[in-house]
Formats: C-alpha cells, structure tokens, sequence
C-alpha cells in the first residue's frame, strides 16, 4: 500500500497537471514535435524502401527461376535456350544481354544495347510510342536516348561493332529506331537501346546471353521445373547456375537498398539525434518555468513533511505522463502522414510512391523513447524546485530563473570545455593526416563547444543582449521593457536561445559548406571541364576558317580555340617537357573560378606566364619570379635541318593551386607563344552548347559533328569529348547533397521555433501579475502586445548570434579538413536571410502568446499568481 503522504504528493502534483491540460501540452510540444519527425522519418524509410522495391527490381515478378553462366568467358547458347524452351512445363523463356557499342561519328556517345522480349510477363520495359522491333536492324530506344540523341521513331542511326574477323577494325551497323520505352525495372541513367533476344545477336559483341529468365507454367512446381531446367544446362556446361526467381529478387532488393540508400537514411538519423537533443533541451526549460510557477505549492509540501526526494520522483512522474501523451500524439499523427504521403504525391506530382505499413514495433519504441527523453529533460529542474527551502520558495517564482551568478563548478566545467573545444580545433592541418581522424577531431571540438555554449550561456547572454538589444531600445518604451524582460531572466534566456542557435549553427554550417565544396568544384570544373565540349586537332590542328565556322553556329556559345607547344624546362641535367597554352581565362564563363596561389591572372601579359601547381613546385617559382623556357627545335626552310630556338625568358604572373584549364601546364599570350614557334592553326576548341538542357546539349554535339565532316580534310583526325557529364554528375550530387542537409536541419529550426513559443506561453502565464502592473499603469494592449512579440524576436536574434559565431567557423574547418584546398566562401546574402527569418520567425511564434496575455484586465491580472 502506497503511504498517504506519497499519495498526496503524487497526487497534488498529477491533479495540478490535468487541472491545465492546456499547459500540459504546451510543455510537451517540443517532444511531440520530435516524436512526429522521428516516426514520420520511420514511415519515409518505408515509404522509401517499397517504392525501390517496386519500381527498381530487375527480375519481373513473373520469373520462376534463373539461368546464369558459371564464368566471365562462358555465356547460354541460343541453342540452349531452344532446349529450355521446349522442355515441358516451361511457358516462357527469355534471353538476356546487356552490351553496347558507340554511334559513328567523331564524338564518343553510346548506346546500350539490352535484350527484351517487349511484351508480356517477362517484359522489363512499357511501349511510351512507336511499336517494338520486330526484324533485324530495328531497335526501340529508352526517353534519354529519345531526347539527347534525337532517336525518334523512324530515325536511322550507325553503330559501330566489331568486327568479328578482326577485332581492331570496327563495322558499321545501320539501325532504324521503331518506338521509344520506359524501363519498368531500372532508372534510366544513359541513353539506352532495347530488342528482341532473337534478333540482338547482330549488334552485341557477345557469344551468347548473360542470363536466362524462365516462367513456369501455372501449376508447375519451381523444384520440378528446376531439375529439368538443370539437365539442360549440364549438357551445356555444368559451371552454369540456377536459382529460383524469389532468391534473386531478394538479392537484388538488398542491393538496391544497399550504398546510398543506406548512407542517407544514417545521415538522417545523425540529424534526427541532434533535434532530439533540441527537443530535450526545450522541454528543460519548459519544464524549469512550470515548476518556478508551483514554487508555494511545492513549498507548503515541504513545509508538511514531504522528502525531497518524494517531490522530485512525483515531478518526474509528471514528466513521464507528459512524455506518454506527446510521443503518443506524435506518433499517431506522423502514422497519418505517413499514409497520406502516397495519395498527396499522385495528386500533386504525379509520382507513384507506395504505401508503406504499419510498423507498431517502432510506434512503440519511439513513444517509449520520447517518455525517457521527457523524464531526462525533467530531472534537472525537479531536483532545482524540489531543492528550494519552503522559506526561499515562498518568494517570488521568478527569483530562480532571474540568478545571474553561475555556480562556480558550472562555471569550472564551462571554461574547461571551451578550453578543449579550442584545443581539438588547432590539431587538423589542411592536407594533411588521416581525412577521417580530422574530420571527427573537428566534430568533437564542436560538440565541446556547444557543451560550453550550454553551460556558460546565462553570461554570454547579456553582452551579446546589450549589443543585439540596443536598436530596440531606440524604439521606446516597449523595445526597452523587452530587452529587460528577457535580460532579466538570463537563464531562461540562455536555455532558449541555445536551441535556436542550435539550429542555426546547423543551417548557417550547410550553407558555408555547400558554398565552399561548390567553390572547390567549380574551380575543378574550371580546369577540367571549363566548357560543355572539347574539339581536339591532331597535328595538322584546325584552320582558322573551321575555328570561325564552328563560331557561327546557332547551337553553339563561347567557342575558344586555343593552340599548345611542347617545350622544356628546368636545370640543365634533368630537363622536362611542359606545354604551353594560349587559352585565355577569361574567354570562358568558367575562367572566373580558377583561384590562384600567387600573383594574379589579370597580370597575364606579353613577357608573362601562369604556371600551374606542379611546375611551379618542380621549378621553385612563384609569382615575380623569372621562368626559361626552351622551344623544340625548328626546320630550317633552305636545308630541312632542324635548328634550336633561342630560350625563352618570361616573368611568373600567377601560380595556380593545380592544372591550368584545359590541363595545360603553363599559360601564356599568342605572341610569346608565336614566338616558341606555334603553328597558325589552333590545336583544338572549347565551346557551350547556346541553350540548357540534354536536348541543346545533343544539338550542339550535332553542330559539332557537321561542321567537322564538311570542313575538316580528315575528321577521324579530330576528336569532340562531353566534357558537360561529368560535370553535370557532380553540382547534381552537391546540389542533392545540400538540399538533404538543410531539409534536415530544418527539424531542428522547426523545434527550436516550437520551443520559442512554448517558452512564450508559459513565460506570458508566469508573467501574469507583471502584465496587469504594466496595464495598470498605463500600458495599453498593442504596445503589451509588441513587447511580448519583441521578446520573442529576441531569442531569435540571440540565438541567430551565438549559431553564426559557431557554425560558420566549425563548417569551414570541417570543409579543410574534408577537402584539401577548398576555397572559403561565405554566402553572406543566405546567412543574413537566415538570421532575418529565424528573427521573423521567433516574433511570430509570440504572437499567438501575447494576444492571451493581452486578454486579461489588469484588475485579474492582479489578483492571480498564474
């Protein structure tokens, strides 16, 4: 039997909880909201995982066993693949082969070749236009290859094959393309080519077929199926494998949820514990503010009697009740979402997700998760009320969070941990160490630091308030009663502000990362793919006219042509061959993106050269310094004998951090490079496709590709490479990359924002007789009104300053230490937008507070303490 006095604690404390249900769930909004954001990332996993399942599985559900060769060299003969088909019991069997060749002309571009049967059960692609080959020579092609290669229906194209009498000499394969397919098993990464496995045989350079898939009859058993199927293939080669359709679809469903599927899901979980950790600092101080409002009530139960220890197991109880009631609510919502998600997408996008299930094992989990967070927030300021003597506790309520001294063990911890925060920010060096062991030594340092920033936040809050605070004060009564109102409660003001500048530090450290790894990548695109397209001349180089015909294309923009020559440099005894290039920078809208180690590429002039990194380091030059460089030797016109140049003597204008663009080695004008006696002829040209997009791209590819057949003498002499691919696969990547990390920060900006209201609300309920003063004496609604609105903002902008100061210097050691000469780029316009809004935001969230405060008249407002 529990004691009376335990039951009168207990119960004192649960009956003023559900005496204000409204105040219960303002103090669990915080956890609620990580409760919805943690199961609403459950449902997106699964929402996730059944869509890969359904749309990426590569073996069509239809398929009861699988046929594979047991080695590289050994492929299915279509003559066992007659065998397989005519055995009883078999009602289909298909081929599969997966090749390529490249279509003739002087660029490289490919089409991958794949055997389909087009129609029925065993089908892994659906007919968009068009109709499926049915003779040789036809091929259906996927939308990709449809749009960049403008293979329509119709259309005729050449590939090159192999010649299988001689494999160094290509043939050349006339096909006509019949219709145009979406893969229903695969993403269409590539331009792509689809037939029949009877008719593939021409045009891939493959002895037989890679696979075979095989569909029983209905009421044929696989494992009856299975021993005739082996039979067959024993005949064949007894290396061959044979597998049943569902052991190779759960194969391919492990890999296709393997790699980055599975990176960014743990990602998001590193996300997910950092917004619940704001959650649970949130939840303290809400916490912390109800209890100093319960002060009497607490001190009259120590005043008869009751432990503290009875008080402080009460009060998390209380806690725990409060966490059941948020996880629950956070999790049911999040279970609505997660069901709703297919039906809003197919009606606002068009795209067909799955739906996902109904994981109550994890429903389960995360409320019990969110009870342990809630019971974890509460304990500090249980044991901080419970503590209080029933004397000191009969004071005012607001004595508690208004102390301004920290203790001195608290004030010890927080000087050792900023001491180590900067201690571990000074190991890693740029370039140097294990990339992995920096990277975590920065991490560390940062969490130390945000340790630090927690624990010494009460006394950073006033000098960055009296900075932060004084444009209010110039607006008069209201801005000054809100810098004092929240400088007046510097502890509540620290717990606050450190979850905001929690998420801003997170937000501000994506928008410096991205900033500096997209500086770094374009400084790389600068160099090796400083335009969509690269026209390269072999000896004879391309005459001036066809540089000048490629100019004038419609499809084409930015075409530089550009000339290159071998010379030697470096002492005497070990002489090396550089080349020398008269690209200019600046011809090419990437040329603004090439950074520089010394001097400056503006100083390029006659007499001048830009030298790239490893020249540089071999020869020791930097910027100022002389460069001599030897030409090769030159014919004589009366004798043919060759004659040695004259050396070249240059001054150093730049050094670059790597290549120059294009890989050159060392840039120079046209005149110094005239003078190392270079053709007139250019070696090659750089140029943009005029518009965006695949369909310009592969047009300007075209007007390449005519413009060399009618005016070069030797177009196999000249080669034209897509430089736009890679290129376009790395800002894709960096683009997905920061989009995902501020999407996830984001949670923490949301709680933070819900923890800013929450702090509102109770602060305008704690805060009722100091309101009804200020109305007595005069203070009319809308100004009450706007200081309570101003309060707020304050702990936006606090929070803005103390996340910028960490976050922007955190991220850049991090990109230096992740990335070895990263280019520091700080997004100013995007880190005062986030400031602005994160500002904007907080005043909003005590808008819907100060509107309650201003309700009560100033006589009840005085008469009652909450």
């Amino acid at each position: 039997m529990i004691p009376s006095w335990r039951a009168s604690v207990l119960g004192s404390q649960l009956a003023e909880l559900l005496r204000r249900p409204g105040r219960l769930l303002t103090t669990g909004m915080s956890v609620l909201v990580a409760a919805f954001v943690v199961f609403a990332t459950v449902m997106a996993q699964q929402i996730t995982t059944n869509t890969i399942l359904d749309r990426f599985r590569g073996t069509p559900e239809a398929v009861s066993l699988v046929a594979a060769p047991g080695g590289e060299s050994y492929a299915i003969s279509g003559t066992t693949l007659k065998r397989i088909r005519a055995l009883p019991g078999v009602a289909e069997a298909v081929g599969r082969v997966e090749a390529g060749a490249p279509i003739a002309g002087p660029s490289e571009r490919w089409l991958k070749l794949q055997a389909d049967p087009g129609t029925g059960p065993l089908s892994q692609v659906r007919l968009l236009e068009g109709s499926y080959p049915d003779r040789a020579g036809e091929i259906a092609v996927n939308r990709r290859a449809a749009e960049e290669l403008e293979l329509r229906p119709g259309t005729r194209t050449t590939l090159l094959l192999p010649d299988r009498a001689d494999a160094e000499k290509k043939v050349k394969v006339t096909v006509t393309v019949t219709g145009v397919v979406k893969s229903t098993a695969t993403a269409e990464q590539q331009a792509g080519g689809y037939t029949t496995d009877a008719l593939v045989a021409p045009l891939a350079d493959q002895p037989g077929f890679q696979r075979v898939d095989i569909r029983a009859e209905d009421g044929v058993p696989a494992s009856e199926l299975s021993h005739q199927v082996r039979g067959v293939l024993d005949k064949a080669s007894s290396a061959a494998s044979l597998r049943s359709g569902s052991t190779v679809r759960a194969q391919e469903a492990r890999e296709a949820l393997s790699g980055d599927v599975q990176e960014l899901f743990r990602l998001i979980a590193v996300f997910l514990a950092v917004a619940v950790v704001a959650a649970a600092l949130v939840a303290t101080s809400a916490f912390r503010i109800v209890f100093a409002q319960r002060l009497r009530q607490l001190a009259l139960l120590r005043a008869i009697g009751a432990p503290q220890g009875r008080l402080v197991t009460a009060l998390a109880v209380e806690g725990s009740l409060v966490g059941l009631v948020a996880g629950s609510l956070g999790v049911l919502s999040a279970l609505g979402a997660g069901h709703l998600a297919p039906r809003a997408a197919r009606l606002l996008t068009g795209q067909e997700l799955s739906a996902p299930g109904y994981p109550l094992s994890y429903a389960a989990l995360v409320v019990a998760g969110t009870v342990l967070v809630t019971v974890g927030a509460v304990l500090a300021p249980a044991l901080s009320a419970a503590g209080v003597s029933p004397l000191h506790a009969l004071r005012d309520a607001s004595t508690v969070t208004a102390r301004h001294r920290l203790h001195p063990a608290r004030l010890t911890t927080g000087v050792l941990l900023a001491a180590a925060a900067a201690g571990l920010a000074t190991l890693p060096g740029e370039g140097g160490g294990d990339r992995d062991l920096a990277m975590m030594v920065v991490v560390a340092s940062a969490g130390f630091a945000f340790l630090a920033l927690i624990t010494l936040g009460p006394l950073l809050v006033r000098p960055v308030l009296a900075v932060a605070g004084w444009p209010l004060r110039r607006l008069g009564t209201t801005g000054r009663l809100a810098v004092s109102g929240v400088g007046g409660t510097p502890r509540r003001a620290a717990a606050v502000s450190v979850v905001v500048a929690l998420g801003v530090a997170l937000v501000s450290g994506a928008l410096v990362a991205v900033a500096c790894l997209t500086g770094h990548t374009a400084r790389a695109n600068a160099v090796e793919a400083p335009a969509d397209f690269r026209v390269a001349a072999g000896d004879k180089g391309l005459d001036p006219t066809v540089v000048r015909q490629f100019a004038a294309s419609p499809r084409l923009t930015h075409v530089t042509g550009y000339r290159t020559v071998q010379v030697e440099a470096g002492p005497e005894e070990s002489r090396t061959e550089f080349e020398v290039s008269d690209l200019d920078p600046d011809a090419l809208p990437t040329g603004r993106y090439i950074d520089t180690v010394t001097g400056s590429l503006e100083d390029l002039a006659p007499g001048s050269a830009v030298v790239a990194a490893d020249v540089a380091d071999l020869l020791g030059v930097r910027a100022g310094d002389s460069l001599t460089l030897t030409p090769p030797p030159s014919a004589s016109p009366e004798r043919g004998d060759p004659r040695r140049r004259g050396d070249i003597r240059l001054t150093v204008a730049a050094t670059l951090p790597g290549e120059g663009p294009g890989q050159a080695n060392i840039l120079v004008v046209p005149a110094d490079l005239d003078r190392m006696g270079a053709s007139g002829n250019a070696s090659g040209i750089f140029a943009d496709a005029a518009a965006e997009g695949l369909a310009a791209r592969g047009a300007a590819q075209r007007a390449l590709e005519d413009t060399v057949r009618e005016h070069v003498p030797d177009p196999d002499d000249v080669g034209i490479s897509v430089l736009a691919e890679a290129r376009d696969s790395n800002q894709d990547t960096l683009g997905l990359m920061g989009t995902t990390a501020l999407g996830l920060v984001a949670l923490t900006v949301l709680i933070a924002v819900v923890g800013v209201t929450a702090t509102t609300s109770l602060t305008a309920i704690e805060r009722t007789r100091e309101f009804g003063l200020l109305r007595a004496l005069g203070l009319d609604r809308g100004a009450l009104r706007r200081t309570i609105t101003l309060e707020a903002g304050l702990y936006g902008v606090l929070g803005g300053v103390l996340g910028l100061a960490l976050g922007v210097p955190y991220a850049w050691l991090l990109v230096r230490a992740a990335v070895t000469g990263a280019p520091l780029r700080l997004p100013g316009a995007q880190l005062l937008l986030v400031f602005t809004a994160l500002a904007a935001l907080t005043a909003l969230a005590g808008l819907l507070p100060s509107r309650r405060a201003t309700r009560v008249t100033p006589m009840t407002a005085l008469g009652d303490t909450e």
